[in-house]
């Protein structure tokens, strides 16, 4: 049954990307700077490494299925500290959240949380 969903999860992650791709890689130019340099901390695998976790657009890689797939973001989070909240310490609204305290463990600085913020908000 597990197995199946986790199937399920991926075909369906693999769908809403198909349908948001175009949007993103249209939007890609549009990107402000601190949103690209927000998607370079995002796939460098020593830094966000967020796909490892999440599916999105963009990713050359296989996305994981850990976390939920960031498309939608902007309606997702209609307010970005709530956004920038919960990448900096997702356990503070859920306390057996796998996704490390980026900010509260120091592994990003703030400067880049921001940055990291703006890129996953324009997804």
């Amino acid at each position: 049954m597990k197995k199946t969903l986790t199937i399920l999860s991926t075909f369906l992650t693999t769908i809403f990307l198909g349908l948001t791709f175009a949007t993103s890689a249209a939007n890609a130019a549009e990107l402000s700077d601190a949103a690209k340099k927000g998607q370079d901390i995002v796939f460098d695998r020593k830094k966000g490494n967020c796909f490892a976790c999440h599916a999105m657009a963009g990713s050359k890689l296989p996305p994981g299925n850990i976390g939920p797939p960031l498309i939608a973001m902007e309606q997702r989070f209609m307010d970005k500290s709530k956004l920038r909240a919960q990448i900096w310490d997702a356990t503070v609204n859920n306390p057996e959240s796998s996704m490390p305290p980026f900010g509260r463990h120091e592994i990003l600085t703030e400067k880049e949380i921001d940055q990291v913020v703006e890129f996953i908000h324009s997804l």
